[in-house]
């Protein structure tokens, strides 16, 4: 995972100074590169010894390691996506739309990229496999969430699969209570925190469901409580009025679960697609 994410992701589990560090950086990386400690340190109104603290709590040895590390991967994340200035800092509110739509892209680039190159393939084998095994498949999430969830869903049944996905919190326990072995439920929850989304997998997985949980929190408590955990990366902005590029993240997570189901099932899959393309396209005529 690359520095910045780790630091966007610890921004939310560190102690409060630890926390204002990370917030800081996250908000605009260059802020370190070009700040000494004491610098950096007024500016997140704690001490020297709390921005060590904080290197050492994201893995690295000392602030020295911090800025090499930040300058190498804005220099390289800049080139690679041709970046406009102020690349990697939050939006601000006197960036052109040019300048604003190209921090989007770029990031939403680079979520894809590092959930790939990420991706533990063993689980994600193993998913495969029991969504391929599966007669009923049980899809839920909450928000942008549910929207992943509507995804996957709808790619499912295209191929013949019967996949669910539920509209509520009361819907989804009931479906996950009605537990089967040939029975997957999938959980999706960025934050790996949202109550509903760990009930729905408790349940399923108490019944003998057989559980995955989709998030991109490692130490959350969705993680825990699936069978199986794919994560996703990515550094979302405050500037959202929901999940962005969280939820790029997801999808493409969905994409190679998909890809892996309906290889498996290679002359099928492109059968089914085509019936299913014919008869919307029957519906367009009309």
């Amino acid at each position: 995972m690359s520095v910045q994410t780790t630091i966007a992701n610890a921004a939310e589990t560190l102690p409060p100074s630890l926390a204002r560090i990370a917030r800081v950086i996250r908000d605009n990386p260059t802020t370190a590169v070009e700040s000494t400690i004491s610098e950096l340190a007024a500016r997140c109104d704690t001490s020297v010894a709390s921005v060590v603290r904080f290197c050492r709590a994201i893995g690295l040895r000392g602030y020295a390691a911090l800025r090499m590390a930040l300058a190498t991967e804005l220099g390289r994340e800049s080139v690679q996506f041709s970046a406009p200035s102020g690349f990697g800092s939050e939006i601000a509110v006197g960036d052109s739309l040019r300048e604003a739509v190209g921090k989007v892209a770029a990031l939403e680039l680079l979520a894809i990229e590092e959930t790939v190159a990420n991706l533990d393939y063993g689980v994600l084998a193993t998913a495969v496999e029991a969504i391929d095994h599966a007669n009923r498949i049980l899809l839920f999430g909450v928000g942008a969430s549910r929207l992943v969830a509507d995804d996957l869903g709808h790619k499912l049944l295209r191929i013949g699969r019967t996949a669910i996905v539920l509209s509520d919190a009361h819907e989804a326990s009931a479906a996950a209570a009605l537990g089967a072995k040939k029975t997957v439920a999938i959980g999706f929850s960025n934050s790996g925190t949202t109550t509903e989304t760990l009930q729905f997998l408790q349940t399923a997985r108490a019944a003998g469901t057989t559980t995955i949980g989709v998030t991109s929190a490692a130490d959350s408590a969705l993680a825990a409580v699936a069978d199986h955990v794919l994560f996703t990366h990515a550094r979302e902005s405050r500037f959202r009025a929901g999940a962005m590029v969280s939820r790029i993240a997801q999808l493409a997570l969905v994409d190679c679960l998909f890809v892996g189901v309906a290889q498996r099932r290679h002359a099928h899959t492109v059968h089914a697609l085509q019936r299913t393309a014919d008869a919307a396209q029957a519906l367009r005529r009309d």
